[in-house]
């Protein structure tokens, strides 16, 4: 397979279809295999994946050392065409608490001066802040994230979880490549204003919990237990009678997947791909197993009559709870 490739907005690079989102492997979802995480990341590669994402925050830099780690090891080549986006700025303790952002300039520095070192290389490609700091204003954010730029510790400048007031502030103030955000056939929430606002900046997308952290993966199931260390555990989707109602609407979806011949996640990936050539799904595979799924949704074209029945089956605002407990929404911005 011949991965094709899209581009984060006018201003940001040439990247492929899919992208890797590495979060899982080292936090968030229980435990993870190292060996077979660093396996996946190289399987990615192979396959002509560019784009690596991860977050200075995910397990206190351990996911930072992973990808680091795992290019080390890669082919020179594909060492060589490697992207990697890091989100920088949220705040953990020792017990693994979560305790605001900081986007300060003086922080910004700081925080890409240890994710260099973490990962081994000697430049980010894509540098955002995690969620807006609501005591910095953005312009001081991306202000330091510009003059890093400058000084080619940065390539390109993203954003993660803005609504469209900050998206338009942010790229008055330098050139934006691309938005990181929730989207997927039960997270629609950026259609109204968002997406309209980085189209009309040139600001690519890229898409993360396409598959809604598993849940419509089509191999999530009800009596599944979850670890307390499992980010579902609390997540208001995956619980009670939320989670009956959202499997509902997988079982719905599987049925048009069985009749194309391909998995409810290819569907559900392939929907996201069929958005527009400026939005690129990070996968959250962790497995190499997992990787080969995803990676097939990119052969899976969706017709009209496919779209008209997955739209049907899966209608925009059709989920029950929302994305983050309460206390994690407080730091999105809609």
């Amino acid at each position: 397979m011949t991965m094709p490739t899209r581009s984060l907005g006018t201003t940001g690079p040439q990247v492929s279809a899919l992208g890797l989102g590495c979060m899982g492997m080292s936090a968030l979802y229980g435990e993870a295999d190292r060996t077979e995480s660093i396996a996946t990341i190289h399987a990615a590669l192979d396959a002509g994946v560019t784009l690596l994402d991860t977050g200075d925050f995910y397990a206190m830099g351990h996911n930072e050392m992973l990808i680091g780690e795992a290019l080390r090891a890669a082919p020179a080549a594909a060492r060589e065409r490697a992207l990697v986006s890091v989100k920088f700025g949220a705040l953990r303790d020792p017990d693994g608490g979560w305790s605001g952002y900081d986007g300060r300039p003086a922080a910004v520095k700081n925080f890409a001066a240890y994710s260099l070192q973490r990962l081994g290389v000697d430049h980010i490609d894509v540098y955002r802040i995690a969620r807006l700091d609501p005591d910095v204003p953005i312009e001081e954010t991306v202000g330091a994230i510009a003059e890093l730029v400058q000084k080619g510790y940065v390539r390109h400048i993203g954003l993660s979880e803005v609504g469209a007031g900050t998206i338009r502030r942010a790229a008055a103030t330098a050139p934006i490549s691309d938005l990181q955000i929730e989207y997927s056939l039960i997270s629609r929430g950026i259609e109204d204003e968002i997406l309209p606002a980085v189209r009309e900046l040139g600001i690519g997308v890229t898409a993360y919990g396409v598959l809604s952290r598993g849940l419509i993966s089509g191999h999530f199931t009800a009596d599944r237990q979850l670890a307390a260390t499992d980010f579902r555990a609390h997540s208001p989707r995956f619980q009670g009678d939320n989670l009956r109602h959202n499997l509902d609407l997988v079982e719905a979806l599987r049925k048009i997947a069985a009749g194309r011949g391909v998995s409810v996640a290819q569907v559900a990936i392939a929907w996201v791909l069929s958005r527009g050539a400026d939005i690129v799904p990070l996968i959250g595979a962790r497995t190499r197993e997992r990787l080969g799924e995803a990676l097939g949704a990119v052969d899976v074209t969706l017709d009209a009559a496919d779209l008209a029945a997955v739209e049907e089956a899966v209608p925009a605002g059709a989920a029950a709870g929302a994305r983050y407990p309460a206390a994690q929404m407080a730091h999105v911005e809609r």
